[in-house]
Parts: structure tokens; sequence; C-alpha cells
């Protein structure tokens, strides 16, 4: 007769194996944690330190000086222009911010630099602009959107980014965007931005799974993981990834949240709307 330890054998054997399989996909960079802090100690203003108000728009250049000033890191937004120049704005198109119904990559340079933001004087910047202006000063998170020419904004963007003597690291929520950092600029701190479900709504089932798990780390392999702090605080993955040896920024908190918690949790904070000095590093 076959006893009860010799069935449940397998089944232990075969749990095991998923476990460690399960580690092995959501894995970080083996530089991981140790990367990272040089850049992470201190928060960083959503977007540049912008207003509620919008009288300090963000992503504007006065925005991130603004940021600069009071000691914050920055986290900002690109992608391409129809003329491939690397643009600094987060929505695909226009209506929120300019009252614009086209999209971003379908306009020049020149034609976005006519717009305004939130009907303030300021314009979209270009990434080289923002990159002269903070020269250095504070470190920058810098995400690259996901758009029709992801390999372009890549080349484009490292390339500006190798000229710029100063602390930077990239995410992106686009596996894809992250493993051609991985490729093709190892040396450069990576991260990849993640959520809970209802960030991924527009995304096949299968798609949306791999990205709220993690599972796609097995082909980026970030330094860190930045993940919505609502959807993200005490998360089983999370705290292996941290385990495992990566950080981990919390985005985006706001004057209402628990800031306190998401202290205890994460490395690092995305922030936004706090007065200077009400977050300290």
């Amino acid at each position: 007769m076959i006893g009860v330890s010799e069935t449940l054998a397998p089944v232990a054997l075969a749990a095991m194996g998923l476990a460690v399989l399960w580690l092995f996909l959501i894995a970080p960079a083996r530089t991981g944690r140790r990367w990272c802090t040089p850049l992470f100690d201190r928060h960083f203003a959503h977007r540049g330190l912008h207003t509620p108000d919008g009288t300090i728009p963000e992503n504007s250049l006065p925005a991130f000086a603004a940021a600069c000033e009071a000691g914050y890191g920055i986290e900002l937004d690109v992608q391409l222009s129809a003329d491939g120049q690397v643009v600094v704005f987060h929505d695909d198109d226009l209506v929120r911010v300019c009252n614009d119904p086209r999209a971003v990559a379908d306009l020049s340079t020149d034609a976005l630099s006519r717009l305004r933001l939130f009907d303030t004087a300021e314009r979209i910047p270009l990434l080289s602009e923002v990159l002269a202006l903070v020269g250095g000063r504070v470190p920058l998170i810098v995400e690259l959107k996901d758009g029709p020419r992801n390999d372009v904004l890549c080349t484009e963007t490292a390339r500006l980014l190798d000229r710029y003597i100063g602390p930077y690291c990239i995410e992106s929520f686009h596996p894809g965007i992250v493993r051609w950092f991985r490729r093709n600029r190892s040396g450069v701190v990576r991260g990849q931005l993640s959520a809970g479900s209802s960030t991924f709504d527009k995304q096949r089932a299968p798609v949306r799974f791999l990205l709220v798990q993690l599972l796609t780390n097995v082909a980026t392999r970030p330094h860190f993981v930045a993940f919505r702090h609502q959807d993200g605080v005490g998360r089983l993955r999370l705290r292996l990834v941290r385990l495992l040896g990566g950080a981990l920024v919390g985005w985006t908190v706001k004057e209402t949240d628990d800031r306190e918690r998401c202290l205890r949790f994460f490395d690092v904070l995305i922030f936004e709307f706090w007065r200077p000095g009400e977050i300290k590093g």
C-alpha cells in the first residue's frame, strides 16, 4: 500500500518547482538595489513640481526648475514628435493639456511649440531642453511612453542621455522598451512600471496578467519596479522582488494618500502636490 507521504511527495516537489520558476520569472537584475541606491537618495516630483491650479503646469520647464530648487528628483515623460524629436509630454493626445484633439505623434516639434500648457505661457519642452535646465543638479526618472515607434524613441532618448552629465534612470510600462535598454544600454538603471489590473483594462487578459504579476521581468530584468502605490503596498510579489535585490518605487503619492504607509513599504516615492520640505529623503 502506498503511504500518504509517498503520495504527497510528487505534489510537494511540483509545488517547489513552481515556486522556483515563479521566483526566476519575477527576479530583478542582480545589481538591482545596489545600482539604484545612489539615485534614490530623495523622492521624485511627478512631472516636476507643478501646482494643482495649473499655474505651473506639469512637464514644464518651470515645474522642473522648481523641483531642482526644492532639491527633489524629477520624474518626467517622453515620446516622439512626428519629425522624430524627443518631447516631454505625458498623454498620447493633446486634449487634456492643450485643448487640442490631435495626437502628439502626428505633429512636428514646430507645431507642438505653438501650443500652450493649460492656457499658460508655457510650451511643450524638448528633452534636450530639460536636460540642459536640470544640468545634473537632481536625479531624473525618465519614463518612455509606448507609441508607434518605440525603437526610434529608445534610440533617440538614449542618444540624448548618453551625453548628459548627471544621475538618471529610465522606466516604462512597455516591457519591450525596458528590454531595449537591457540589450543596448546595460549600464543604465532601468525600471518596470506596473500596477493593478484596472490600469491595464485595455489590454487582453493574458497580457494584463503578465504585466500585473511582473512575469515580464524574465525578459527585462529591471533594477527596480515602480508600482501604483494603492495596488502595491504589502504585495508578496513586490516583497520578493525586494528580497531578490530589486528596489521598489511607489507612484503617485498625493496629499490625501497615506504617505507614512507608503514610506514604510517603498524605497522611494514619486509624489504630487506636496509642498517643498514636506517629504524628506
